[in-house]
């Protein structure tokens, strides 16, 4: 199931667990320009930072699998609806992003290229696995350039009108010992496209994970934190099953 726009991790299963990142990674194409300073495609701009590498791990378990997309937010960010100035950025975090500045026909063509894919192949998945319960695997950086606001959080918690696997999630990684809470200076409420698409619809149950990047990104922390998100998903999903 692999492509250009994503990749499946793991062995899914009917009624697992299925982790989607849309920013996993930080590739661009070679026939994409996008006019930045090479170093700006290792900042959260471009990628969230360690979710590639835990969404991994968490699929090596039994009953779950990753669903990660497989090019730059900057070049097609699958966490935005379609029409959205967003899914293509003219800027990101205060950078110019002059490759994007694409005719309505390029524009087009990226998105026929990238994000139409990704989410027909997405909601195919989620049609044959019938999964439980969906993480949305993200990472944050402590502070947006554009914004003076620190995020408090060690793990941030994403939802929309569907909070039943977010408020157990919430209450279970503070028994972890984790600073955890509903995510600052923006919500799932704000920044919620993939799930509101292939989830609100239909009650398909999910929690938004957002975590601390300086966290995430350093290799000696990422099975431990595999480890607990497997432990919060298995408990959403034996809570939800007895609800």
């Amino acid at each position: 199931m692999d492509h250009e726009a994503y990749r499946l991790v793991g062995q899914p299963q009917p009624g697992g667990v299925l982790v989607v990142s849309d920013h996993a990674s930080n590739r661009v194409p070679d026939d994409i320009d996008l006019g930045i300073a090479p170093e700006l495609l290792g900042e959260h701009i471009a990628i969230d930072i360690g979710v590639e590498a835990i969404g991994t791990i968490m699929a090596q378990q039994a009953g779950f699998a990753a669903f990660q997309g497989q090019v730059s937010r900057l070049v097609c960010d699958f966490n935005r609806d379609r029409d959205s100035a967003g899914v293509v950025p003219a800027s990101s975090d205060g950078h110019t992003i002059p490759g994007n500045a694409l005719s309505r026909e390029e524009r087009e063509a990226r998105l026929t290229r990238f994000f139409d894919p990704y989410h027909a192949a997405l909601a195919d998945l989620l049609a044959e696995m019938k999964p439980a319960l969906v993480v949305s695997l993200h990472s944050f950086t402590p502070a947006l350039a554009t914004c003076d606001k620190p995020r408090p959080w060690q793990v941030g918690v994403l939802y929309n009108r569907d909070d039943r696997a977010a408020r157990i999630a919430i209450s279970m990684l503070e028994v972890e010992g984790l600073t955890v809470g509903d995510q600052e200076p923006y919500s799932g409420v704000l920044l919620n496209a993939t799930m509101n698409r292939h989830c609100e619809p239909v009650g398909l149950p999910y929690v938004g994970i957002e975590l601390r990047q300086d966290i995430a990104g350093r290799e000696k922390f990422q099975p431990g934190l595999a480890d607990m998100l497997v432990r919060m998903a298995k408990t959403c999903v034996q809570r939800l099953g007895s609800a």
